[in-house]
């Protein structure tokens, strides 16, 4: 079952305060050129879900949709190029990061890379930070059409060996993925599935087993 599809727009929000009271979330976070948004549409198989600009760093609120289980995807503002204001760009950061930190309802964080440019720094500073949530992060490296079948190998080869002290403390995984050939779209569908099923078999479990869906921190329902 393709988790994704026919996810439904839910509502937008701009603060903290205004965060929708849902089941469980996963949220999807890059670079503002990542492919982010195009990696979301082929996931759910719209045009235009998640909307696609030519400018970088258009995604400018948490943005909500339902998925087919009940749950929730969350499309979390871009990092690391908006042309906007310093106090947009601080409000920006305050939020993105509030949320990651606080958002009791998530489970797991999808994070876009380009393929030709992985673990940039502020990618690297997104996983330090993440990671002391103890909640799992797949690696989405985006674009893989761009590369050749021996780059594709080399990327994900060095990406997993460069992701080795992350992997050591916490849940985290990589894969290739390409829009534009439809490439990687089950095996994100797996990874994530799991989140959710681990997350619904912790929930059902006695209090004691869920540390270890959530590393070293205690679950947050």
């Amino acid at each position: 079952m393709n988790l994704f599809q026919n996810a439904k727009f839910f509502t937008t929000v701009n603060h903290l305060k205004d965060l929708p009271d849902t089941p469980l979330e996963i949220a999807f976070v890059g670079r503002s050129n990542a492919g982010k948004s195009s990696a979301i549409n082929t996931l759910t198989n719209h045009v235009r879900l998640a909307y696609v600009s030519k400018t970088p760093g258009r995604t400018q609120h948490i943005n909500f949709f339902e998925l087919q289980n009940g749950n929730f995807m969350v499309d979390l503002p871009g990092y690391g190029y908006a042309q906007v204001p310093e106090a947009v760009r601080a409000h920006w950061v305050n939020l993105l990061g509030d949320y990651l930190q606080q958002r009791k309802q998530l489970i797991g964080l999808v994070l876009i890379m380009d393929a030709r440019h992985p673990l940039k720094e502020l990618d690297i500073r997104m996983l330090d930070f993440f990671h002391t949530t103890g909640r799992p992060v797949h690696i989405l490296l985006s674009k893989a059409d761009k590369l050749s079948k021996n780059e594709q190998i080399k990327t994900l080869s060095q990406v997993k060996k460069l992701l080795k002290p992350y992997s050591d403390r916490q849940n985290i995984s990589v894969q290739l993925f390409s829009s534009l050939k439809k490439q990687g779209i089950d095996e994100a569908n797996r990874t994530v599935g799991s989140w959710f099923d681990a997350a619904d078999a912790a929930a059902s479990s006695p209090k004691e087993n869920l540390p270890q869906l959530y590393g070293n921190r205690i679950s947050p329902t």
